[in-house]
């Protein structure tokens, strides 16, 4: 190996890595580039050693690995920051670049969706395909199940039984996604009883009813359920397609970014959840639930595709500034390279 061609190449890092390890305080951004830079650095160094290299090179080195290990083993990290962080940039960010895979499932599901409400209604076949009793009246009729089911426990109690389901489905579809059918299985079963229910209650002339329950809590709700859909089938695709990475890298990467996106919507879910406690059932005027569900679903939107698409683009835009910064030839030499005092 030529020792003066492979300091060359990575000096800079060794500096930005030395920089690092010197300050005071850093944030969770550069807590993680210290941690990786740390690692890649010993590695060097253990490479170097077997070619016994100029003396001055390993100890300058070394130096920068013992302050920085010392910064890791003694820094403190900023919980709140860390929290702020993650819900402005790693969140968004993380269902924004997940974003083809979910609005793929969404586009499906309500195809589906829409496919069997429309299949239902007078359909003989369907209701035998799908064993529904020739009398609904029971769950279709005003005051019937369909709209008991979210009045008839207090407010508080089926909000946390909502929150605490929904959770369970979309954490069940973004898990199992690495297996792709059972993931594909959950989210068909979802359409099916939600499409079964659109064309009995279109059979029994109360299609308001239904949009009126449905739709405050269900537009959130359901495109937490896509969310976590599509990055579970992107989970498991990746383990079909890694790339032009390894499948063990490209699985840890997209496995915590599936780990990022679950945290985060248990707490959409729990917003979710809420609306269908307290405002699906409080018999505000169907105007005033829906256009609350619609201003919670718009919000959630915006945080995606505002926030979360510049955090995206700001996170490629420094690893490329990264990359090219390592692979960039500055003309120094393995013993020009010293670590400044």
């Amino acid at each position: 190996m030529d020792v003066d061609a492979y300091a060359y190449a990575h000096r800079r890092a060794w500096e930005r890595l030395d920089q690092l390890a010197r300050r005071r305080r850093l944030t969770g951004a550069e807590s993680d580039e210290l941690v990786a830079l740390y690692r890649r650095t010993s590695q060097q160094v253990a490479r170097l050693q077997v070619q016994s290299p100029e003396a001055g090179l390993l100890a300058g080195l070394s130096t920068v690995l013992a302050r920085s290990r010392a910064q890791i083993l003694g820094s403190r990290t900023d919980a709140w920051a860390e929290i702020a962080r993650f819900v402005t940039h790693r969140f968004p960010a993380a269902v924004y670049r997940a974003r083809r895979w979910w609005l793929g499932v969404a586009a499906v599901f309500l195809g589906v969706t829409a496919g069997l409400a429309i299949w239902v209604p007078g359909s003989g076949t369907a209701r035998r395909a799908f064993g529904i009793p020739s009398d609904t009246g029971d769950m279709t009729d005003p005051g019937g199940r369909f709209e008991t089911y979210y009045s008839e426990h207090p407010h508080d109690a089926f909000a946390a039984q909502v929150w605490t389901n929904n959770a369970w489905v979309a954490a069940g579809a973004l898990f199992t996604g690495a297996l792709i059918l059972p993931a594909v299985y959950m989210l068909f079963m979802n359409a099916l009883n939600l499409g079964v229910s659109a064309g009995l209650m279109a059979e029994a002339g109360r299609l308001d009813a239904f949009f009126g329950f449905i739709l405050p809590h269900g537009m959130l709700e359901l495109t937490a359920i896509f969310v976590a859909g599509g990055a579970g089938l992107q989970l498991g695709w990746t383990l079909i397609d890694p790339g032009r990475d390894s499948r063990a890298r490209a699985l840890a990467r997209r496995g915590r970014a599936a780990a990022t996106i679950a945290l985060g919507l248990s707490g959409v879910l729990l917003v979710s959840g809420l609306i269908e406690g307290f405002v699906t059932p409080s018999g505000w005027p169907a105007p005033i639930r829906i256009g609350i569900g619609v201003l919670a679903e718009v919000g959630f939107l915006v945080y995606v595709f505002g926030p979360g698409r510049w955090a995206a683009q700001a996170e490629a835009m420094r690893r490329t500034a990264a990359a090219s910064e390592t692979s960039r030839a500055t003309g120094t030499s393995a013993t020009e390279w010293r670590i400044p005092a």
